[in-house]
């Protein structure tokens, strides 16, 4: 391959967390709902480590090892991904705290909210998988609005963030669904985060219904929530048709990044579970397929696509081949979620790529082509 700037480099902060236990996901053999189930039961018995051990996992879960890389509290509602960040915040220093504007102070998040299934209810109170650190005065502003789709706006929120549609520093919005497209079905005010994290927006929230699989009919039944309008009272598909379309295609939109890998490991020490959806990307559509089917071809790079091969390799090569579509980046990205090497513009030839010289182990290979990405699991023996 010729004129390919290859960056090899480690993220020296961070730290080398767990990677998945060999076995862990043995007995997730099935697909559809039995599938869901059975992670369910890989997943449910976690270390419950308090409302105030999120703090401590905060501290090795979710560093900005990725943007700045300046080890400040990386949160999804001021993180700008392209550019400096309108504010940070430092550990512990920052913690809530009092605030009365942005950039105030960092609490923590339930993406499901916990109105939703009861007030210091535990372990789901404490679960660090969906409960993340973010700006506390956004976090009100969220409330317990669920996650949508807002139309573009020129304003900044106000103090209250009475005018919607408004955005905040790092361009999340607050305001009514657009009820159109892949988000039809509900006009009333959401919360939409970038673009960036909505992937990992939806991949907390479809680890809830598979973690607390058994309890979502007694929390449905019992919520006055706001937020009740995601859900449908069933144990097995979960979400409304409205937010299960959301949901799947902020995750095919967005793949998973190396920041949720190093969030993933890093949970798993303190919790001892996983959010699987990270771990294998391909079950969310192995279990709402027929919510998937619609949204594949539309909304993401097709699979079909590109042929990696061979997979897993043994000679420390892997080729990419495709007929149509030409790549604008390729990531070779370890499972502590560091990034291996990265290939910018690489140049095809005879339709297709060719990476030499891998080193041995089991990776994420991220293609971008024209601003939508693919993930996939690779082996070099």
């Amino acid at each position: 391959m010729k004129n390919i700037l290859m960056a090899l480099f480690l993220l020296s902060s961070i730290v080398v967390f767990a990677q998945i236990p060999t076995g862990y996901y043995n007995s997730a053999t099935g697909t559809g709902y039995t599938l869901k189930t059975q992670l369910h039961n890989i997943i449910k018995n976690h270390n419950d480590q308090g409302y105030s051990g999120l703090w401590t996992t905060y501290l090795t879960s979710d560093r900005d090892h990725q943007y700045e890389n300046d080890d400040t509290v990386l949160d999804v509602y001021s993180e700008n991904p392209t550019g400096v960040d309108p504010y940070n915040f430092t550990y512990p220093t920052n913690q809530c705290g009092a605030y009365s504007s942005e950039g105030g102070c960092y609490n923590r998040e339930h993406t499901v909210p916990q109105s939703y299934f009861g007030t210091s209810v535990q372990p789901m109170y404490s679960d660090a998988h969906f409960v993340l650190p973010t700006d506390g005065k956004v976090n009100g502003w969220r409330d317990d609005h669920p996650y949508g789709l807002v139309a573009s706006t020129s304003n900044p929120c106000n103090a209250g963030a009475t005018n919607t549609p408004c955005y905040t520093m790092n361009g999340s919005k607050l305001g009514n669904n657009i009820n159109s497209g892949y988000a039809s079905g509900y006009s009333q005010k959401v919360f939409e985060p970038v673009n960036e994290f909505k992937g990992d927006i939806a991949r907390n929230l479809l680890y809830f219904v598979t973690r607390y699989e058994d309890q979502l009919t007694g929390f449905y039944s019992s919520t006055t929530s706001e937020a009740k309008v995601m859900f449908d009272g069933t144990s097995d598909h979960s979400y409304s048709s409205t937010f299960i379309n959301i949901l799947l295609t902020w995750h095919i939109q967005d793949p998973v990044s190396t920041r949720e890998i190093e969030r993933n490991n890093a949970i798993y020490v303190r919790q001892n579970n996983r959010n699987p959806f990270i771990d294998h990307p391909e079950y969310v559509c192995m279990i709402w397929s027929s919510d998937c089917a619609p949204l594949n071809i539309s909304s993401s790079i097709r699979e079909t696509a590109f042929s990696i091969y061979p997979n897993p390799s043994n000679n420390h090569q892997i080729n990419i081949q495709s007929d149509a579509l030409s790549i604008d980046k390729i990531e070779l990205i370890n499972l502590n979620g560091q990034l291996i090497q990265s290939y910018l513009k690489p140049e095809m030839t005879n339709n297709g790529y060719e990476l030499s010289d891998l080193p041995s182990g089991f990776y994420i290979l991220k293609l971008t082509s024209n601003g939508q990405t693919i993930s996939k699991k690779v082996i070099i023996n």
